[in-house]
C-alpha cells in the first residue's frame, strides 16, 4: 500500500503544479528524491554511549538503521581524531520518505513550542531545503521521560529531481509543511 502523502502527491500536487507553472507534461514536476537526517554529536568525543544513544533514537525515528560518520580529520583544540565516531545519518528514499515527511508535518512540528512555522529562505542553490531540529523529542518515538534522554538536535534535507527554489517551495507547501507568514513589506 502506497503512502498517504504519496498519493497525495500523484492526485493533487501534480495536477496543481502543472496548472500553476504552465508544466505540460506531468514526469517534468518537481519531485523529492530522498530526505537525508543528520545528527551531529559531538559529545561522541568523550563518551561514544552518547552516539549509540542518539542512532537509536534517529532508528526509532526513521525506520531504518543509520550509519555512523566518522571524522575526516583530526582537530586538536576539539581534542578529536581521525576516523573517530561523531554523528550519525539516515537516508530515506520512497514509501519510507513520505511516512517519514507526513509524520514529521502533521504530528512532530506542532508540537514544537512556540512554533510560527518554518523558514522559507532555507533553499540552496540548488533548490534543495533544509530544515534544523533542535530536540528529537518532538517525534512521538522518543520517549522524552526515560532517564538516559539527552536533547540531541538534527537537520533534515530534503533533495529534490528538477525544479527552482519557488517550483520546490510549492511542492512542499502542497505537501503540507507549515512555512511562516511572508513578512509584510512597509
Amino acid at each position: 500500500m502506497a503512502a498517504r502523502l504519496l498519493e497525495k502527491y500523484r492526485k493533487e500536487v501534480i495536477p496543481q503544479m502543472q496548472q500553476k507553472f504552465g508544466i505540460k507534461n506531468p514526469m517534468a514536476v518537481p519531485r523529492l528524491d530522498k530526505v537525508v537526517i543528520n545528527m551531529g554529536v559531538g559529545e561522541a568525543i568523550s563518551d561514544v554511549k552518547i552516539l549509540d544513544h542518539a542512532a537509536h533514537d534517529l532508528a526509532m525515528i526513521t525506520g531504518q538503521k543509520p550509519i555512523t560518520r566518522r571524522a575526516k580529520k583530526a582537530i586538536s583544540n576539539f581534542k578529536l581524531r581521525e576516523n573517530s565516531p561523531i554523528g550519525c545519518k539516515a537516508t530515506l528514499r520512497r514509501v519510507r520518505m513520505y511516512e517519514f515527511i507526513d509524520r514529521l508535518v502533521n504530528i512532530s512540528l506542532p508540537r514544537i513550542r512556540d512554533f510560527n512555522g518554518t523558514s522559507r529562505k532555507s533553499f540552496d542553490r540548488e533548490g534543495n531545503y533544509s530544515l534544523g531540529i533542535s530536540d528529537q523529542s518532538i517525534f512521538p518515538e522518543i520517549d522524552a521521560g526515560s532517564r538516559d534522554h539527552r536533547m540531541q538536535g538534527m537537520d533534515i534535507t530534503f533533495v529534490f529531481k528538477d525544479g527552482n527554489k519557488e517550483q520546490n517551495l510549492e511542492v512542499l507547501r502542497l505537501l503540507g509543511m507549515p512555512f511562516s507568514k511572508e513578512p509584510t513589506k512597509s
